[in-house]
């Protein structure tokens, strides 16, 4: 069984920061591609940030410059560093990951439950 759990997620001014993190656990042999979603009230979920096994990463164009997705392998542990937010980044943040849990075994498609960000003053 494997478990996405995230954290990081808050009240913030505009302007201001916040970290995510999507700590993964259970019966894990490797972790191929993360992505961190968002979904807002009323709105579809979309991709706000991915990252690849190797590093490579791609950001939705209301991000760049602002969100850095980063992942650290030994603790199985993807980060969204996000900066300058906005109002419009109010959504609840989820993380998404491809997951092996043995050698021989297809990777599996897996979600948290998600963490609240909210952007007001």
């Amino acid at each position: 069984q494997v478990q996405l759990v995230e954290s990081g997620g808050g009240l913030v001014q505009p302007g201001g920061s916040l970290r995510l993190s999507c700590a993964a656990s259970g019966s894990i042999f490797s972790i191929n591609a993360v992505g961190w979603f968002r979904q807002a009230p009323g709105k579809e979920r979309e991709l706000v940030a991915g990252i690849t096994s190797f590093g490579s990463t791609n950001y939705a164009d209301s991000v760049k410059g602002r969100f850095t997705i980063s992942r650290d392998n030994a603790k199985n542990t993807v980060y969204l560093q996000m900066n300058s937010l906005k109002p419009e980044d109010t959504a609840v943040y989820y993380c998404n990951a491809q997951i092996r849990s043995g050698r021989y075994i297809d990777p599996m498609d897996y979600w948290g439950r998600g963490t609240q960000v909210t952007v007001s003053s």
